[in-house]
């Protein structure tokens, strides 16, 4: 189907490259898909997605009044998404409202440990082809999170700058893996072994608190400042975008754990090329600065951007080809380096298309380690601590690879990325479909 899907966009583009017709949408625009994409760590997605635009009289494209966004989507691995989002784009005048419902679950979510390097990951424990293999998912846990994201900006009179508030609540339920569940309609062949993993362990020598092991609630405020020059949201070629600001979750709102993190975030595009060539970075910076952050809450990557997940440092939405919530801690850094070249333009259903290819270099480590009691020997039993614990040794992550993209409008982006980590204990390859530019 993939070798099918090619040939078609290889027979419109040698029929219509290069058509450089300028028009301007007006009205709804809309685009409906099987939500059809793969990521490596969480398999083949199937289901279907409505993404719909109103351009009004078409003078502000692309920019846009109101963006909808509906998704009902199921991956093999065993995660499911349902989700709603809200774009007000430019028809409030007290500022731009982004609101997002969803309920994620996953059948088995990645733990992989705390502070990077310093937690071993064993590969050939979940590799079954290999003599010292374990259980598929040693490494995991079930988790399900029912979020309710809302973020309004503002602009500053006259200026680039905007001001950002946003009230989040977040309801985390974890367990085990459900073995049982997993196992049921299987071959005796290939049968799971039902094994303790990683996530009871951590639990069983105390670094992961009773209360907290089952889940809990975070609710949370965010103020924030931003500045913000791009000259097209979805895909700039020139300007930039930086925000700073601090998240507080107390418990007078109701969260569980109180704590408070900073964060900034620096974006920068540069036009080598007019119109078809261009150079995006990405800087990041987060940390805690008081209380104790949950550490179902730890994966979280501070954003005024609202996005469907916001799962921490590996994988598709920040480094590629490392292995997904691979780098967890009090306090991180992270960047991305992309090319991103068009080269081809078309028109298509009275619709505007062009396809791009980019080459990106991703990175991150761990600036401020989560701050835990080593279990002695002792506790861990029969388990050996150096296969699970290399104290020191976190260093930056590295990543890189190359993706394409087909874009309508400007605005609807499907996207597919290949990235390869540079080092064995932060998995090997991730191939991922899905939408949209990283940044």
């Amino acid at each position: 189907m993939r070798h099918i899907t090619l040939w078609l966009l290889l027979i419109i583009v040698l029929q219509k490259a290069n058509t450089r017709e300028v028009f301007r949408p007006t009205g709804l625009n809309f685009g409906v898909l099987p939500a059809f994409s793969f990521d490596s760590d969480l398999g083949l997605q199937y289901g279907g997605l409505v993404n719909l635009f109103n351009y009004g009289d078409g003078k502000i494209y692309p920019g846009f009044c109101q963006m909808y966004y509906l998704e009902i989507s199921r991956f093999t691995g065993g995660s499911g998404v349902y989700r709603f989002m809200f774009d007000s784009g430019r028809s409030l005048r007290i500022g731009r409202l982004t609101t997002d419902l969803s309920y994620t679950t996953y059948d088995a979510s990645e733990f992989y440990g705390f502070n990077g390097f310093n937690a071993v990951v064993n590969m050939d424990w979940i590799n079954k082809d290999s003599e010292y293999y374990l259980s598929k998912f040693f490494y995991s846990c079930r988790k399900d999170v029912f979020s309710f994201r809302n973020d309004l900006q503002g602009e500053f009179s006259n200026t680039r700058f905007r001001w950002n508030l946003a009230f989040n609540i977040l309801k985390y339920y974890l367990a085990p893996v459900d073995i049982d569940k997993i196992n049921r309609g299987r071959d005796p062949d290939d049968m799971v072994p039902d094994i303790e993993g990683l996530y009871e362990k951590y639990h069983r020598w105390g670094l992961i608190s009773a209360r907290d092991y089952d889940g809990g609630f975070v609710s949370s405020l965010k103020f924030g400042l931003i500045y913000d020059t791009r000259d097209n949201e979805p895909n700039p070629m020139k300007g930039m975008w930086s925000e700073a600001g601090i998240e507080i979750a107390a418990s007078y709102l109701g969260t569980e754990s109180p704590f408070s993190k900073i964060y900034f975030i620096h974006r920068q595009y540069f036009t080598l090329v007019e119109n078809d060539l261009s150079l995006a970075c990405r800087a990041g910076f987060q940390t805690r600065t008081g209380g104790q952050v949950p550490h179902y809450h730890r994966s979280q990557l501070l954003t005024s951007f609202i996005r469907g997940s916001a799962e921490g440092l590996g994988g598709a939405k920040s480094i590629s080809g490392v292995l997904r919530n691979r780098i967890i801690g009090d306090g991180l850094i992270y960047g991305n380096i992309e090319l991103r070249w068009k080269p081809f333009y078309f028109d298509l259903f009275k619709q505007q298309f062009y396809i791009g290819v980019n080459a990106f270099l991703d990175f991150g480590r761990i600036t401020d380690r989560i701050d835990y009691e080593i279990p002695s020997q002792a506790i861990m039993g029969s388990d050996h601590f150096y296969d699970y614990f290399c104290p020191g040794s976190e260093k930056m992550h590295y990543s890189a690879g190359s993706g394409i993209r087909l874009v309508m409008n400007q605005n609807f982006i499907v996207a597919a990325d290949i990235g390869r980590s540079f080092y064995k204990q932060d998995g090997g390859t991730g191939f991922y479909m899905g939408m949209n530019y990283l940044f």
